[in-house]
């Protein structure tokens, strides 16, 4: 009786864990984009304190702060989209680069967005395996590109650099370069990968299924 408890409980955990990680992660988005709303409120509060009638209100409207921070990134990937709207996102850059103090923080910033969402980049475009933290010990880790400048001028051969992540929260991990010839290229694609990461080797990715397409 005990054990067959034991099987009902864990039915059920397998059914409202996977809900209940989603909704927490949509809370957390959501929550997010309402503070970038109510700070937003809060400056223009802050300069103007005249208009303080209009937003209060404001804040108490749930879900509005999502809808328009998303319509507002929305509409500034439309606006720059074109030669008028380049040419001030080109005004906007020279602005911060002279900004003592932020022009390090934007700089750092932008070149990793860049890296990351440019469809050209190949940051995690692929899934490795590699012996950390020993030799003898694998794990998944993901090409993020190739070591630069004075960092590379110390390495002796070809190395590469590879993100490591944790499990079961992917989002934090290590950063590792490592020799070329060390390095495994797998089959599976990133998102297979992160699904064997994110279960602790549970679910395992279908090398039929996963293998990414080749153009």
């Amino acid at each position: 009786m005990k054990r067959r408890f034991q099987q009902y409980f864990i039915t059920g955990l397998l059914v409202w864990l996977p809900m209940g990680v989603t909704i927490w992660v949509l809370t957390w988005l959501v929550g997010l984009l309402d503070g970038i709303f109510l700070a937003m409120l809060g400056a223009v509060t802050a300069v103007v304190p005249g208009l303080a009638v209009i937003t209060e209100p404001l804040r108490h409207i749930p879900g509005l702060g999502v809808i328009l921070v998303a319509s507002g990134i929305l509409l500034t990937g439309l606006f720059v989209a074109n030669m008028f709207g380049q040419w001030w996102l080109r005004q906007w850059h020279r602005l911060m680069t002279r900004i003592p103090v932020v022009r390090s923080i934007y700089n750092s910033v932008k070149q990793v967005a860049d890296t990351l969402f440019s469809g050209s980049g190949h940051a995690f475009s692929k899934a490795l395996l590699i012996q950390y933290p020993r030799p003898g010990s694998w794990t998944i880790a993901f090409l993020t590109g190739k070591p630069g400048g004075e960092v590379a001028a110390h390495l002796v051969g070809e190395h590469v650099s590879v993100y490591v992540p944790t499990t079961p929260n992917p989002t934090s991990g290590f950063f590792l370069m490592v020799p070329r010839s060390d390095v495994i290229e797998l089959e599976m694609s990133v998102d297979a990968a992160l699904k064997y990461i994110i279960s602790m080797g549970v679910v395992a990715p279908d090398a039929a299924a996963n293998r990414p397409a080749h153009s």
